[in-house]
């Protein structure tokens, strides 16, 4: 089991801090002069609480949590910090959140593994549709909805710093559509824009341990790419898990670096990969297409 640390970048300012736990996920933990603000509280209550211990979090000094979404390394911690927190996320966290599909993960992880046998769900307490700002006093959050990776899915702009805390929206090597439902990917790729339109200096990634700007960047033009190429191919082509790809549409054909990466770590983003290209297919070639 992985242990949470605390992590930061070059020039990142001081009131930022990464909670990295391992290879995992990263929280984000921010310092304003009248707030403390927890951006996901990671897998486990007892993991959330291990990240509270390493910032110094004072018992009387306000903390408000933010769910960037509904994934299982974003918010089961959550029961660490119910009762003494808001607890903040899209309004469409709040559907998710009763889909019977967030307990069957519970269940399916519960089994595999102790450490989530514990775990208990909690919802967030307060939602929103659009953005929201938290007006910190020296710092600014604004919570902005980020969809596409997933429908409830925000990112943190941080405007006096020039800083957003993207999450998910953005990933390294590349990130993944919630469906193929060509809506989605549209979502997906108005908040990578989104995103890159800030003119950011750091882009704090939950997965990747980076904050290069770049990254938004370099996702965009990965989906461009992938819709050009299955445009030129003409046709659609099966995508399962195990099939060949025609030249020019694996990953490594579009993203540079990929043979770099471990094995368990190309056979994750390869499964990415597909879910994109499927959803890619049906937005070029039509619905029926899978």
């Amino acid at each position: 089991m992985s242990s949470v640390e605390l992590a930061t970048y070059p020039g990142l300012d001081e009131r930022v801090s990464v909670l990295r736990l391992g290879e995992t996920v990263d929280a984000v933990f921010v310092r304003t002069a009248r707030f403390d603000v927890l951006v996901d509280t990671l897998d486990t209550p007892e993991t959330c609480r291990a990240a509270l211990d390493l910032v110094a979090v004072e018992a009387d000094r306000p903390l408000i949590v933010v769910n960037s979404h509904m994934d299982w390394d974003h918010f089961w911690g959550n029961a660490a910090v119910a009762g003494r927190s808001a607890i903040i996320a899209h309004a469409n966290a709040a559907v998710r959140f009763k889909d019977a599909g967030v307990r069957e993960v519970l269940r399916r992880k519960s089994s595999e593994d102790s450490r989530f046998a514990d775990v208990e769900l909690c919802a967030p307490t307060m939602t929103f549709t659009d953005r929201v700002r938290l007006e910190g006093g020296d710092l600014t959050l604004e919570l902005l909805h980020t969809p596409g990776h997933t429908p409830d899915h925000v990112a943190v702009w941080i405007p006096e710093l020039r800083t957003c805390l993207a999450v998910d929206a953005v990933e390294r090597p590349i990130p993944k559509v919630w469906s193929d439902d060509p809506e989605d990917l549209r979502s997906l790729v108005s908040s990578l824009r989104l995103i890159e339109s800030l003119e950011a200096r750091h882009v704090v990634l939950a997965h990747g341990h980076t904050d290069s700007p770049s990254v938004a960047g370099r996702n965009l033009r990965y989906f461009e790419t992938l819709a050009r190429r299955v445009g030129e191919l003409g046709r659609a082509v099966p995508v399962a898990e195990g099939s060949d790809l025609p030249n020019g549409l694996e990953l490594s054909d579009i993203v540079d670096g990929i043979s770099e990466l471990s094995e368990p770590m190309r056979r994750f983003y390869d499964r990415f990969h597909r879910a994109n290209l499927r959803a890619t297919i049906r937005s070029v070639h039509g619905a029926g297409s899978r």
